[in-house]
């Protein structure tokens, strides 16, 4: 895959979340080399208070629509809580949907629990992003969105869920709200292809939600998120200088980091 190409080659991968046509076609022509269906659509499209009531008919629905709007580009599908974790023939089942809608992979939030999942998708011809570190679909549960890995045991527990799922085939993985040296760390242990939110500049990427890169989403801004809108002349030229500050590395800079 291209990813690990560009790993080994030290070129930076830019992604972003797109849930339309129109932005998937903006972001597509601004070079982003992902584009990120993500269940944070629950959010900053419906307005709720997380990602949990996200279906696969809505995830479906959002895939096919970045799919005809950035014909050729390559889609991430995330996976909607509850789609994936019965079973391995549950994820396959639901996974096969997402990439009939025109995703090129799927995204599944998971540690060395759901190695297993993830090695039978794979074995079966579906390309997975795993995804480590604070998973928003347990957000509820672990009582908000923090910093994980900050303590020797966290951090030893997000080191084994990225060797597991690399080692299940996850052919790329995003690592989200991480100290910096532990996701260095991470991206420097395994051979997949690693994607940085709130995780500091040595990742192989980075994504942002789409609506936070552009100031648009309220509310206070995220550490790690810069407002590409603030000297940008368009929408298009916002999402132009986000690609580019990622493909220089110069985004993230160390007061976007933990």
């Amino acid at each position: 895959m291209r990813f690990a190409k560009m790993k080994k080659d030290g070129e930076k991968i830019a992604a972003l979340t797109a849930y339309d046509a129109c932005f998937a076609r903006l972001a597509a022509d601004a070079g982003a080399d992902v584009l990120l269906v993500g269940d944070s659509l629950g959010m900053v499209l419906q307005g709720r208070a997380d990602t949990l009531a996200v279906t696969m008919r809505e995830m479906i629905y959002h895939v096919r629509c970045v799919a005809a709007g950035a014909p050729g580009s390559f889609v991430v599908g995330d996976m909607p809580f509850a789609s994936y974790q019965l079973s391995p023939q549950q994820a396959f089942a639901n996974a096969a949907k997402l990439i009939a809608a025109g995703a090129s992979m799927v995204k599944m939030e998971g540690g060395e629990e759901l190695a297993e999942t993830v090695r039978f998708v794979c074995e079966r011809g579906v390309a997975v992003c795993a995804h480590a570190g604070l998973m928003p679909q347990r957000a509820r549960k672990e009582g908000g969105y923090k910093v994980q890995g900050k303590t020797e045991e966290s951090s030893a527990a997000v080191r084994r869920d990225a060797r597991a799922l690399c080692d299940a085939g996850a052919e790329l993985m995003i690592l989200e709200l991480l100290p910096r040296a532990l996701a260095a760390e991470v991206t420097a242990e395994i051979q997949t292809p690693t994607i940085g939110i709130g995780s500091g500049g040595e990742c192989c990427g980075q994504v942002l939600v789409l609506h936070d890169m552009l100031g648009i989403s309220g509310g206070k801004p995220k550490r790690f998120v810069r407002d590409f809108m603030q000297d940008a002349e368009s929408v298009a030229d916002a999402i132009g200088k986000y690609v580019a500050a990622v493909k220089s590395g110069e985004f993230p800079a160390a007061e976007n980091s933990f």
